[in-house]
């Protein structure tokens, strides 16, 4: 996080200031585990050294001012406001703010100025910027907050306040992740562990493309496929007897190995993201091995795997995401490559030989502009390495 840029595009906004302060909260990739925290599967994430940073300074008044980088218009409300859904970019702080006051007396407030250091879509920027203001807005009230309270509460205004039928992969990636390991995280227990690498088969590195094209408003699309994940799970509870009421019906806790026997019975698509949940389960177990072991290929293939079950059974994926996948998979050099988030535009992600990295990019540029000249100058490449989350800072 660059403090300087921060600091000057915070005087830019609010003007000269003694006491600056910054928090800041990386971004996350998920190689393996798509799809299934919503419904408490098996997940990975690896936190990278880009994430989102904020320049605050405090105030008394509890006045909430906040200037985005990435967003217009300036947002103001206030820490003992009574705060309701406006359906805009602030709609995380608000949630935010609203669920800290369930939990303490908030007085003092914060100017401050949000820079994502990546374009929004894929990498989780929504948890990784309501994290990096619980981090600031705890600090300017003098909270403590354990990272189980921080996963938590960041989750909370995600699911509570905006409405969206998340997981807790993105903000357990940005807390607990330690840098040159793999985060496996079961979401049903919230059990996890950081899983080290042995001596690596080949050297790697992660690639991250951004298509270039914004982030679809797509929460209700979003929304959907969990439905739809949990509709599988209600009827098979149904037909196996043991019924549990719609909103308490999860993948994790139906007899998935006996998906085919009811895969009449239900919609076609319900069966779809069923077995998708199944199987990739099934490759973060073998990914866990494969990581360890060191062996990147097998690694790299498994991703590639998840990509794919996630454009065929899970039905993501935008068509710039799926074309600029199916590029990255056919160079050389690429171990694996899959989208990334829920797939409504945004960016993909490649593991990498690094020797290679520059005849990578250029033939992902070359053949991602022959089939949209309209995206060529929009889309964005970056080399990354995995990096702490912000509990182990």
């Amino acid at each position: 996080m660059d403090k300087e840029y921060l600091k000057e595009h915070y005087e830019k906004h609010y003007g000269n200031c003694d006491e600056i302060n910054y928090s800041f909260c990386p971004y996350r990739i998920c190689p393996l585990g798509a799809h299934v925290d919503h419904q408490h599967g098996l997940v990975t994430g690896i936190a990278i050294n880009y994430g989102i940073g904020v320049a605050y300074s405090v105030n008394d008044d509890g006045l909430i001012q906040l200037v985005s980088h990435n967003f217009k218009m300036r947002k103001r409300f206030n820490v003992k406001d009574v705060l309701v859904k406006l359906s805009d970019w602030a709609d995380y702080y608000r949630g935010t703010i609203s669920v800290l006051q369930k939990h303490f007396e908030l007085k003092k407030g914060i100017n401050a100025y949000i820079f994502g250091e990546l374009p929004v879509g894929g990498l989780s920027s929504s948890a990784a910027s309501i994290i990096s203001f619980i981090i600031a807005i705890a600090d300017a009230n003098g909270l403590k907050l354990s990272d189980k309270e921080l996963i938590e509460y960041s989750y909370q205004a995600e699911t509570d306040f905006v409405g969206m039928s998340i997981g807790k992969l993105d903000q357990s990636s940005e807390v607990l992740a330690k840098k040159d390991r793999l985060l496996v995280l079961d979401t049903n227990s919230g059990e996890y562990e950081t899983v080290a690498m042995e001596k690596p088969s080949a050297p790697f590195k992660f690639l991250i493309v951004h298509c270039g094209a914004e982030r679809l408003l797509a929460s209700s699309y979003y929304n959907i496929r969990v439905d739809e994940c949990k509709a599988a799970a209600f009827i098979i509870n149904s037909y196996t007897g043991t019924y549990k009421k719609f909103k308490d019906s999860f993948l994790k806790d139906v007899d998935i190995e006996m998906l085919d026997s009811y895969k009449d019975k239900m919609p076609e698509n319900f069966f779809k993201r069923a077995m998708h949940y199944k199987t990739e389960n099934e490759r973060v177990k073998r990914g866990k091995l494969a990581w360890k072991s060191g062996d990147i290929e097998a690694f790299g293939k498994l991703v590639t795997e998840s990509g794919i079950s996630s454009i065929e059974q899970y039905e993501a994926g935008s068509e710039l995401l799926i074309d600029l996948c199916e590029i990255m998979r056919n160079t050389d050099g690429v171990y694996g490559a899959r989208f990334m988030g829920g797939g409504f535009n945004g960016a993909c992600m490649a593991i990498i030989d690094p020797t290679k990295q520059d005849d990578i990019i250029d033939n992902i540029r070359n053949n991602y502009s022959l089939l949209h000249p309209e995206y060529a100058d929009k889309a964005g490449y970056f080399i990354c390495t995995s990096e702490n989350g912000v509990g182990n800072k």
